[in-house]
């Protein structure tokens, strides 16, 4: 059976935690346009990684099989 390949652009968004059991990403809306949004939205909302839904998970791990 040949090697799977990881999707370059899911391993580029997505980090597994140490343990394995969660998966990590970036939350939306910080990248641009940010003058209007608040600095407490900005820094304390919008700057901490968010878990990835259980319902998501599946395909996330999909796209990343060794990780």
């Amino acid at each position: 059976m040949p090697k799977l390949k990881t999707k370059k652009s899911a391993a580029k968004r997505f980090r597994i935690t140490g343990s394995g059991k969660k998966i990590m990403r970036r939350k939306a809306f910080k990248n641009h346009l940010l003058e209007r949004k608040s600095k407490e939205r900005t820094r304390r909302r919008l700057s901490n990684m968010a878990v990835v839904h259980e319902t998501d998970e599946k395909a996330v791990r999909t796209m990343m099989p060794y990780s």
